[in-house]
């Protein structure tokens, strides 16, 4: 139904023909004969409240926050019990089948159903009492076992050893003999896989068990109380030596239950999470190898070892009577315990202590019934056929992640995959399987995320000889000599002996035997070089396929010759032309029984040999045209364009002089000499830019180019950003002109500032900005490198090449007191002999110290001028 997903639980009503389909936040009851034909429906949501808490949880409101059917367990013939996940708050309610409406009750179901949709679970109704294993709490965190009843809740302990992290995949009850010796009661067992607490490994170590709990528990009068007191756990062993894997995953289990076994008989599916081998195993146990472990296999205890690490190991002790674990039996009321109640405190604290046996449960035959490589087994069920030799079989139906169904037979103790079926094409996961067990007409019903499907348990009608009905090895189908096709026998009746049917492969009782089965035939003309599929569906599973090419047999070779349900030869040759035909081979009774599938006549299509052409060779600049190729060009206002005709004709490309054109090729086989050089001058134009307005053109940019080129030298090199080469041209330009002072760096600014000229009359001085005299030496802007850079300027040449730092002043230079004290504080810092500078008259040593320093007034209103010393002088003094 759109809209609808989740469709992963199912219960199937034998007596009314109904199977019901719990999915998303809706139940459906259907015909189950006939899936598509809908009887009733009940939508169950969950409230906007319970949605709106849930996403402020931090839970997904489009997905998590909605009411998951979990639970779909017969109560009586009118109600059923259901349970949904409820925007992660479970609850309960029952569905009466009249009206099939809910009755509104909303129980809690905290331990009946999970919380989350995506937990694993299970649960079982056995006389009106729901046994269920999930989780107890929001988190997932805390796992249970426990049983709803009018008595209250009875649960597993709350501990490690009890449950450690454990996947339900589940549970069923088996009942005790009628009438039997030991006074046994019902139980019910639970499979699931959890980490392990007795083994020590590097990483978490994953462990498939079974649980057991009695019917009758009910539980401690003080020790465990409202616990569990028959609760026992012990490994389940699917091991395969020949391969030497350990299948330690247990994904599902069925339990068989005949009247013509003496005991149910136990199938579990397993794979393997230890290394990524893509194997999945099937493992058969027998019940009483379970009991056998349950009530007299040794326990295990956990010791503590140097006071921190704790070990499990086997439990030597004295075991306490009655023993722990068991059931109320004969031997307990011989003992005056009728019920758990009244069972002794040690019995029962040994129980608490040790739920966990040494033990193992093997398999039947020691090793796996089926191992199987690339696939991954989700769910089981199995059937038993009587065929017509009165023998009867275990046939095993098992779903894949990928969406398809393996049916496999169980004869003597090996187990073989006899058909194979695509439920889901778009290989979605089957997360539920279930098996009607109807007499006259039998079907599958598997579930996913997405759809419901129903199959029948064979399709028999698919073999259309005696040869194949047969070798198929069905236990459901047979050969009807009088309707000359292959039937199914559960719908024929067991006085009808016509049929042919032979477990073992046998066909010579076949009037047809001497047929080798149907030779359809096949033929295909292909081209050299493409690729060719020749498909083989052979119908039996069992059998192998062999190609034979021209009655030979044929090898194949990757990479030009793949298998793959079929026969792939990559890039046809001439050599591989002729007849190829896929055989069935089949061991029938150590004997190789060949039939022939389909036979391929493979043909190659022979191309015409290229017409002489008498054209004669190509110029050198048309080398590559092809003959039947035109071009034609459109000149459109000095643009040259490249354009193709209107034409019907197909567009390819064509490759001239290593420039790729679009074209038209012709359908015209041949084309005259003059035709080919007359398409010449325009091929030339297509080609080469030999018109006049496309060379002034280029001529126009290479003079526009030159120009800016010569442009960004000269600026360039008058900016002085060029090598030393380009500035004696620079020189020359600027000859005669006055260069401007330089500009001063943050550390000159100072005494740039001082560069005033005092105008001193009796009363008043004013202070007036006279420019420096022009040294002819230009400093280099960097102050920090201490770096002197001369350049001469022509008027002063010749005058200060002997003198560069001499003193230009018109007269004597005496100091005041405070220009001497400044002088000094300046001098003081280059030198710490200057500091001792008085306001006499300089000596000549003291006028030498002074050309270091730049230039100050004089108390005369003079400026003193120090040539090329300012970089020097900041350099030293840090500034």
């Amino acid at each position: 139904m759109q809209g609808v997903y989740n469709y992963s639980t199912l219960l199937l009503s034998e007596d009314k023909d109904v199977l019901y389909i719990g999915a998303r936040e809706v139940i459906f009851a259907v015909n189950s004969l006939n899936i598509s034909e809908k009887i009733h429906e009940a939508y169950w949501k969950a409230t906007e409240e319970k949605s709106k808490e849930c996403a402020r949880k931090g839970k997904s409101r489009q997905t998590e926050c909605l009411n998951y059917i979990r639970v779909l367990q017969p109560l009586n013939e009118n109600t059923l019990y259901v349970c949904g996940t409820n925007a992660f708050n479970p609850y309960c309610d029952y569905l009466e089948l009249g009206s099939f409406q809910l009755m509104g009750k909303n129980e809690d179901g905290k331990g009946r159903c999970p919380f989350d949709p995506a937990q694993s679970y299970t649960s079982v109704m056995v006389d009106g009492e729901l046994y269920s294993g999930t989780s107890f709490t929001f988190l997932g965190s805390e796992p249970i076992i426990c049983r709803h009843s009018q008595h209250g809740l009875l649960r597993t302990e709350y501990a490690v050893p009890w449950l450690n992290e454990p996947r339900f995949v589940h549970s069923d009850v088996i009942r005790a003999p009628v009438n039997n010796p030991d006074g046994d009661d019902d139980k019910v067992y639970f499979f699931f896989t959890e980490v392990s607490v007795e083994y020590e490994f590097f990483n978490k170590l994953l462990i498939p068990r079974i649980a057991r709990v009695c019917k009758g528990d009910q539980g401690g009068l003080r020790t465990l109380q409202k616990k569990w007191t028959t609760f026992l756990k012990a490994r389940l062993i699917c091991h395969s030596s020949e391969n030497n894997m350990i299948f330690n995953v247990i994904n599902d289990v069925f339990i068989l239950k005949s009247p013509d076994l003496q005991e149910p008989v136990i199938y579990g599916v397993f794979t393997s999470h230890l290394n990524n081998v893509g194997m999945s195993a099937v493992c058969v146990y027998s019940v009483s190898a379970v009991e056998d472990v349950f009530s007299k296999g040794k326990y295990m205890q956990s010791a503590t070892v140097e006071q921190a690490h704790t070990k499990w190991v086997q439990f030597n002790g004295e075991v306490p009577k009655p023993r722990p674990g068991t059931c109320i039996n004969n031997e307990a009321k011989a003992m005056n315990y009728t019920s758990s109640l009244n069972l002794p405190e040690k019995t029962l604290q040994f129980v608490k202590d040790h739920p966990l046996m040494d033990d193992s449960v093997t398999p039947l035959g020691k090793k796996p019934r089926l191992v199987l490589q690339n696939v991954t087994y989700t769910q089981i069920v199995v059937d038993q056929v009587k065929v017509l030799d009165g023998n009867t079989y275990d046939v095993m139906f098992l779903s894949t992640d990928k969406g398809i169904l393996h049916k496999a037979i169980s004869r003597d103790t090996e187990m073989r995959v006899i058909e194979e079926l695509v439920l889901f094409p778009d290989h979605q996961a089957v997360q539920t399987l279930i098996l009607s067990n109807k007499q006259n007409k039998r079907y599958i019903y598997a579930g996913s995320n997405g759809e419901v499907i129903q199959s029948p348990v064979a399709f028999c009608e698919k073999f259309t000889s005696c040869a194949e009905c047969v070798l198929t090895r069905d236990p459901y189908c047979a050969w009807h000599p009088i309707k000359n096709s292959c039937v199914e026998i559960l719908l024929k009746a067991d006085t009808d002996r016509s049929l042919i049917q032979s477990l073992n492969g046998d066909s010579s009782q076949c009037p047809d035997s001497a047929d080798k089965g149907i030779q359809e035939s096949k033929r295909y003309t292909v081209k050299a070089g493409s690729t060719v599929e020749m498909k083989c569906s052979y119908k039996s599973n069992l059998a192998s396929v062999v190609w034979t090419f021209n009655n030979e047999i044929f090898s194949v070779a990757p990479p030009k010759y793949i298998v793959n349900n079929a026969l792939i030869i990559l890039n046809v040759t001439e050599s591989d032309a002729g007849t190829y035909q896929c055989w069935s081979h089949e061991l029938v009774m150590n004997k190789v029984f060949s039939q022939l599938v389909i036979k391929h006549v493979l043909e190659i299509e022979k191309t015409p040999p290229p017409m002489a052409s008498t054209t004669p060779p190509p110029l050198t600049r048309m080398e590559g045209i092809m003959e039947t190729t035109r071009f034609y060009v459109v000149k459109k206002e000095k643009t040259t364009k490249m354009s193709t005709s209107p034409s019907t004709t197909p567009i390819v490309t064509t490759s001239v002089g290593g420039v790729t054109f679009l074209t038209n090729k012709m359908t015209t086989p041949t084309i005259s000499v003059e035709e080919v050089f007359s398409s010449l001058p325009n091929v030339e134009k297509a080609l080469y830019l030999t018109n006049n307005n496309d060379c002034s053109l280029l001529i126009i940019l290479v003079i526009v180019f030159f120009l800016l080129f010569v442009i960004l030298l000269t600026y360039n090199c008058y900016k002085g950003f060029l090598p030393d080469a380009c500035l004696k041209y620079r020189s020359a330009l600027l000859s005669g002109k006055k260069k401007s002072p330089p500009s001063l760096k943050d550390c000159e600014q100072g005494l740039k500032e001082t560069l005033v000229e005092k105008t001193c009359t009796e009363n008043q001085c004013t202070g007036t900005v006279k420019p420096t005299n022009d040294t002819g030496y230009e400093t280099d802007a960097d102050c920090g490198n201490g770096n002197i850079t001369h350049k001469e300027d022509e008027t002063t040449e010749e005058k200060e090449k002997d003198q560069p730092f001499d003193v230009k002043s018109s007269s004597p230079i005496p100091f005041p007191s405070s220009a001497t004290f400044f002088v000094s504080s300046m001098a003081s810092e280059l030198h710490p002999s200057l500091s001792s500078m008085q306001p006499e008259v300089l000596s000549s040593a003291d006028r030498d110290v002074l050309r270091l320093l730049p230039p100050f007034l004089s108390d005369q209103g003079q400026i003193v001028h120090v040539h090329g010393t300012l970089h020097l002088f900041c350099h030293a003094t840090g500034k």
